[in-house]
């Protein structure tokens, strides 16, 4: 019985670190390394983790236990994925106990707050103005200001829109439908000179550069299965801007 305990509550150690870090956007191996490291300190053997975008598994060859949680939300927030590496390295440090870590865990994954929907909005302005300039090569300061303020306006009603309907890809596709029209009246009235350097950089802030990321890094480290269905889900995502764009360019062209 006692030994049950223990197993189960290495299994429910594991599994909450690693619902918290694929839940913020973390690599598939950051996952499964971090989980087999926490069970190996705690005792176990013939350590088996199994990791998808959706589920999260973990059981051991001479136990007849094996656990799968499944992951309802996913987001990027770097933050808990940094905490949860930090205090599984203490535990395997001897800093904490088990019961120290699994505390900080619930901690982490209840109270670690993300940036303020209006800090994300500026941060998105400083990325669609300065990728604007990367990705054309043009020193365009008239579009410039105006790329920033559809890139945060888009962003920030992207922010909105998914709170309210929880489906990514629909908010994507109705955001980018609101960047490219904002982008296509600027410059109708004069406040804009080209029209592809402002959508260029107005867009930057909804692409999934992080999902793709994820996605190549896992399939370099073998993990086929989660890699493909980022890159799946990450390809979703350009097409649903993709397409709202030309769906406003259609209209107006």
């Amino acid at each position: 019985m006692e030994n049950e305990k223990n197993v189960q509550e290495v299994i429910t150690t594991c599994l909450l670190a690693g619902k918290i870090m694929i839940e913020s956007g973390s690599e598939m191996y950051r996952v499964e390394d971090t989980m087999f490291r926490i069970a190996k300190k705690m005792g176990m053997n013939n350590i088996n983790v199994f990791g998808t975008p959706t589920a999260i598994g973990i059981g051991f060859d001479d136990e007849s236990s094996f656990q799968l949680k499944q992951i309802k939300s996913r987001s990027i927030n770097l933050e808990k994925v940094s905490r949860v590496n930090d205090v599984s390295r203490k535990f395997t440090q001897d800093i904490i106990d088990s019961s120290e870590l699994y505390t900080r865990l619930k901690v982490i994954d209840r109270d670690t707050l993300e940036f303020p929907v209006w800090l994300q909005a500026i941060s998105a302005a400083v990325v669609s103005s300065t990728l604007m300039i990367l990705f054309t090569r043009e020193y365009d300061w008239i579009d410039f200001p105006i790329s920033a303020v559809i890139g945060m306006l888009g962003f920030f009603l992207f922010a909105y829109i998914n709170e309210k309907t929880k489906l990514k890809f629909i908010s994507e596709f109705l955001s980018s439908i609101i960047v490219g029209s904002l982008a296509v009246i600027s410059v109708k009235i004069g406040l804009g000179v080209k029209l592809d350097n402002i959508l260029i950089g107005a867009i930057m802030p909804l692409v999934p550069g992080v999902p793709l990321t994820n996605s190549l890094r896992d399939l370099l480290e073998s993990h086929l299965l989660a890699g493909i269905a980022r890159g799946v889900e990450a390809i979703l995502s350009a097409l649903a801007i993709g397409i709202g764009i030309a769906v406003i360019l259609k209209a107006f062209g």
